[in-house]
């Protein structure tokens, strides 16, 4: 049976929550913006340890907030692995990526294209880019939306899905649209402290929920407490974690511009590799805590028979625990827990795509015909952008329900691959650009579609290929490098 609504308690810290974003998207407001570089770069000012908090607010999600406790409850912790992989990654990229962006004073990642192989390929990722983060991020807006309804209506219906998916865009929009990545950067600081704070809580109450059980000698018993996989086929095995999730972590936290924006937004090179190893090594205390919750629900339902969905939808365990259990007051702060995660992702987004619309395709193309446009003009456009890109965002988040409710294939787990997909041709473009000599810009859209294809011909929905997305990645990237490598370069 589900819960009763919000109560009271519950929609006061709603609304102080939502009260807390526009008090603090005014003072951000507040800031003169003179150019598009400063809207989506911050002339390099941004403090190491915020853009840290926001690198890890936007490396999770509503999704991550429901998901993790999930696979704990139904496995155990090496799912923590993923993010020492994501450790050694973005050591890689300090080392390797992070100064050769800061060399040539890139606005967006894909700018070291443009150095290396001409403006063409980096429109060409640019465009890509687009696509694929659009199609990405409205599912998981309406994934969040999911949540949000289910939470605050008891309902997954098109009107109050329609309510979620705007309230989470428009607390997205406050920040981005007027203060641009800096108002971004530390709102996300906030949307952390929430959410952590609200996983916090969860777990504190769910311990002492258990009364007087030995939990360590309980889930010891039942094998939850592995935290290495040494073996060959496991998802998050030794292997696949220094392969294909090492690719996936190095693609996302140094070549998606949707992460790698705050980056480019510190002070030089040496405070920006700062920030993704702090980002890191803040990330990983957080996620155990959220592992930590979907072990404790596994001890808080050994034994019972539950049923795992929502009018025909099917819902994580946390999900279950909150619309069945949580009590008043502690619900509505899990509710804004879950925004929180949602709007660090968001927020992000927007100026991502902005940025790499702006910046990387329209702008030079303006400059060329018309150099004297005053930067004035780009700051405009670049609000407009985010405005446009809000709106793309709903409209792809009203086609996943709709798709989802009466299509027999999950256009959901599709989109949310898709920049994954699309990571294996970055991954070999960029690694080819950095690491030889060979390549250039004809063979740039051959080896972008060529690691996006062969990813999507090994999906087992295509030709019944069974094999790890870990290994999907690692060759797809390998092809797409062996595209780049078929072709010497140009020399102008």
């Amino acid at each position: 049976m589900i819960h009763s609504s919000f109560s009271p308690l519950d929609w006061l810290i709603f609304f102080g929550y939502f009260s807390l974003l526009a008090i603090t998207s005014f003072l951000f407001s507040r800031t003169k913006i003179s150019s598009s570089e400063e809207f989506f770069t911050a002339k390099n000012t941004m403090p190491t340890l915020a853009v840290a908090v926001s690198i890890l607010a936007t490396s999770q999600s509503a999704a991550t907030f429901l998901g993790v406790p999930q696979y704990s409850y139904n496995n155990d912790f090496t799912f923590i692995g993923f993010y020492f992989s994501a450790l050694l990654a973005v050591i890689f990229l300090a080392k390797y990526f992070v100064p050769r962006f800061y060399a040539i004073k890139a606005v967006t990642v894909y700018e070291l294209l443009e150095n290396r192989y001409g403006e063409r390929a980096k429109k060409q990722v640019g465009v890509m880019f687009l696509i694929g983060r659009v199609m990405a991020s409205g599912a998981r807006l309406y994934i969040a939306a999911l949540a949000v309804s289910m939470i605050l209506f008891l309902d997954i219906g098109f009107f109050h899905m329609f309510i979620s998916i705007a309230l989470l865009l428009l607390g997205a929009l406050i920040f981005t649209y007027f203060g641009g990545v800096k108002s971004v950067i530390f709102s996300d600081v906030i949307q952390a402290l929430i959410y952590v704070s609200a996983g916090g809580v969860v777990l504190y109450y769910l311990y002492h929920s258990l009364g007087n059980i030995h939990i360590i000698d309980s889930l010891q018993q039942a094998d939850k407490l592995r935290f290495l996989d040494t073996s060959f086929d496991g998802k998050f095995s030794l292997i696949t974690l220094l392969s294909g999730w090492f690719l996936l972590n190095v693609a996302a936290f140094g070549l998606d511009q949707d992460m790698t924006q705050r980056v480019l937004s510190c002070k030089d090179k040496t405070e920006a590799s700062k920030s993704l190893l702090l980002s890191i090594f803040f990330t990983i205390p957080i996620v155990l805590l959220f592992l930590a919750i979907g072990a404790l629900l596994y001890l808080h339902y050994q034994g019972s028979e539950i049923h795992q969905s929502f009018q025909d939808e099917k819902i994580t365990i946390f999900m279950y625990y909150i619309l069945n259990e949580i009590p008043s007051g502690l619900r509505g702060f899990v509710t804004v827990g879950a925004i929180a995660a949602a709007l660090s992702s968001t927020n992000s987004v927007l100026g991502a795509l902005a940025s790499v619309a702006v910046e990387d395709i329209y702008k030079p193309h303006k400059l060329k015909y018309e150099p004297q446009t005053p930067e004035i003009f780009f700051v405009r456009l670049s609000r407009r952008a985010v405005l446009f890109f809000a709106s793309v965002l709903m409209l792809m988040a009203v086609v996943s329900f709709f798709w989802q409710k009466y299509a027999g294939v999950s256009l959901i787990s599709f989109a949310l691959g898709v920049m994954a997909f699309a990571y294996s041709g970055l991954l070999g473009v960029f690694f080819s650009a950095v690491f030889t000599k060979r390549g250039n810009q004809k063979l740039v859209l051959p080896a972008l579609l060529g690691g996006f294809f062969t990813v999507l011909a090994l999906q087992p929905y295509i030709f019944g290929i069974q094999i790890g997305f870990a290994w999907q990645i690692t060759i797809g990237t390998a092809f797409a490098f062996l595209i780049m490598q078929s072709g010497t370069r140009e020399y102008k």
